[in-house]
């Protein structure tokens, strides 16, 4: 029963990590990639800035979705694993 809790506990941080991720960076990324990349230091104009800063943002979506599963993926073996032994 403990262990089942634990492996809960464990799998809702995970969960709840990467959500916070998945909110915070792709929307950071985006505006400061917009003002410091795009029209700060390569001088582009706003509408080519909100283009290639939702590039960016949809890119930073894909990466913190494939860590999310990496991530889930050996979380699960390594249960599997510790529950095989017993």
């Amino acid at each position: 029963y403990f262990r089942n809790e634990g492996s809960f506990t464990s799998t809702l941080r995970t969960l709840l990590f990467f959500t916070a991720l998945m909110i915070t960076l792709p929307v950071g990324l985006y505006f400061s990639s917009k003002a410091y990349i795009f029209e700060g230091t390569l001088g582009m104009s706003d509408r080519d800035s909100y283009f290639y800063a939702a590039i960016v943002a949809v890119v930073t979506v894909h990466v913190v979705l494939a860590l999310f599963v990496y991530v889930a993926w050996n979380e699960g073996s390594r249960q599997w694993r510790e529950g095989k032994q017993d």
